[in-house]
């Protein structure tokens, strides 16, 4: 005798296997944060923009402050993966110093999403102090890039040089031509 059978259910829903979603979520909140601003960025925001439940955001990040760093690593990584591919294709000083060059003109800072991003990440660092430990890092790994070719005072002062000047370059009406950033480095890294 067979069991009596009950009206016919519906498929049981599968759960979207999606192994990228984090990393997704990630790169989707520098695009939100490059938008909006950091204090625009909320998770229905990045949820909406990653097209993903409003309940995957809990279940990969504990609250807006774990997604907020997590994404501003993000941006340090890569920026500081830059700093290291640039400065490791320099063959000799006159290299690495035309390297520091690109660096302080080039797309890795001068882009419009990446300045607004490294300006973001900046000022909220400077309110929220453990997100200081994700600049640092960015800052200890852009100089031991520096280190290669340079010894670590002057790869101190280049680092600073290059923040200054990206800055100046990205803010300015009219940027500082690539010539004077070129004099600027050989000022502080001078042939030898």
């Amino acid at each position: 005798m067979t069991a009596p059978q009950g009206p016919p259910s519906e498929k049981p829903r599968s759960r979207r296997h999606d192994p990228g979603r984090r990393e997704r979520l990630i790169d989707v909140t520098l695009d939100v944060i490059a938008e909006n601003g950091v204090a625009g960025t909320t998770h229905r925001k990045v949820a909406a923009a990653a097209n993903v439940p409003l309940g995957s955001m809990t279940y990969h990040f504990q609250g807006i402050d774990e997604l907020l760093a997590a994404a501003f690593t993000k941006l340090a990584d890569l920026t500081a993966d830059g700093f290291e591919a640039a400065l490791s294709a320099a063959d000799g000083p006159r290299q690495a110093r035309e390297a520091v060059v690109g660096l302080i003109t080039g797309d890795l800072l001068g882009e419009r999403r990446s300045i607004l991003l490294t300006y973001e990440l900046y000022a909220l660092a400077a309110r929220r102090p453990n997100l200081r430990l994700v600049t640092d890092t960015w800052m200890a790994r852009s100089r031991a890039a520096l280190e290669r070719h340079f010894d670590p005072d002057t790869a101190r002062m280049l680092d600073a040089l290059i923040e200054g000047l990206s800055i100046h370059r990205a803010l300015a009406l009219n940027p500082m031509p690539v010539q004077t950033v070129r004099e600027a480095v050989e000022r502080i890294a001078p042939d030898s």
